[in-house]
């Protein structure tokens, strides 16, 4: 069995979730693969009639499950599914990544790698391995590197032990529906799939970040004035690129890419909605859940040759939120619109 870098990034690993079962989640595939079958068909026929007939519509996700326990909004009180797995109050340390792999690395994959979506945390613990691996570095000596050198400094690990100003409580809400203080974990054994404290700031600078490399290639670099972009161009577009086989929870138009979820442009009648190309990410974890999402400008050629713009352009949006079980993709979606949309009206 070969895994390789691609397939990790992309969830189609077959490497469990924090399911151990792994008949209960063939079937609970299967169950949802079925129901999508017979549902999208007619979904699509309808939404394309309510689009061709001018209803407008401001949404063009539904949100279903968000990625990590992140769903729809949900009545205090009511128990996300996804949270009674056992293995995300761990509270043992692990001291390196090598050593978080014994909690999968003898379990059976889920399906053989490339053939179905499954997202998989452990997947990125594996990952995490590989890049400390290749890099000769712990890899949390590598990530708060690379936050340095994105100028995210409030961005670090999520160390219990760890003294770390304006760290934010995190909420629950109980059976009863009362709002509780978040069990106390220790999120060592996925420093990659959600172990890392950051800010709106911090993750707005990010998104910025890649946008301006996803950009940088198309302007020209008069007098060596355009500086290079963190990554190459190329780079950017390869993990924007929908990968085939996959899914996304969180949006319904969307298909998973290199460990973003890509909506791509398309417009399937005159005058009516029309799907702009934009990447998205929802993270959720105990106590908490986010959303950093990208919207890029469709740039005007004549303006990139006269120079009158620079990169980065487009909206970029980033919420996190210190309780469990909230939505955000559509909130984010809906704010960059509105940015959007003002912009052009300038």
């Amino acid at each position: 069995v070969t895994i390789t870098t691609r397939l990790l990034l992309s969830h189609l690993s077959g490497i469990r979730h924090y399911e151990k079962d792994i008949t209960k989640v063939k079937e609970e595939k299967e169950k949802a693969n079925r129901a999508l079958k017979l549902t999208k068909p007619s979904q699509d026929k309808e939404q394309k009639d309510k689009e061709c007939k001018g209803t407008e519509k401001t949404e063009s996700v539904k949100p279903k499950k968000e990625r990590e326990g992140e769903v729809k909004s949900q009545k205090p009180g009511r128990k996300d599914k996804e949270f009674d797995q056992e293995e995300y109050y761990l509270k043992e340390k692990f001291e390196s990544v090598i050593e978080s792999l014994k909690i999968f690395k003898n379990d059976p994959l889920v399906f053989k790698p490339g053939d179905q979506f499954l997202y998989s945390t452990y997947g990125f613990t594996l990952l995490s391995a590989v890049v400390e691996r290749v890099s000769g570095q712990k890899f949390t000596d590598y990530m708060l590197k690379m936050f340095r050198d994105l100028d995210m400094l409030s961005t670090v690990l999520d160390d219990n032990e760890a003294m770390i100003y304006n760290r934010a409580r995190c909420y629950v809400y109980n059976k009863k529906g009362r709002l509780v203080n978040a069990p106390y974990v220790d999120n060592s054994y996925k420093w990659a799939g959600g172990g890392f404290l950051s800010s709106v700031g911090d993750l707005l600078k990010f998104g910025n970040a890649l946008l301006y490399s996803y950009q940088a290639g198309q302007f020209k670099n008069t007098n060596g004035q355009l500086l290079p972009g963190y990554l190459k161009p190329d780079t950017v577009a390869m993990m924007w690129t929908p990968v085939p086989k996959t899914e996304v929870s969180w949006d319904r138009d969307g298909k998973y890419a290199m460990a973003w979820a890509v909506v791509e442009k398309n417009q399937q009648c005159g005058c009516c909605r029309q799907q702009r190309h934009y990447a998205s990410h929802t993270g959720g974890a105990v106590g908490a859940s986010s959303v950093l999402l990208i919207l890029p400008e469709e740039l005007d050629s004549e303006a990139v040759d006269a120079g009158l713009v620079a990169p980065p352009r487009g909206v970029v949006v980033s919420i996190i939120c210190n309780m469990q079980s909230v939505s955000l993709n559509s909130t984010a979606l809906k704010i960059a619109r509105e940015f959007d949309k003002e912009r052009w009206a300038r």
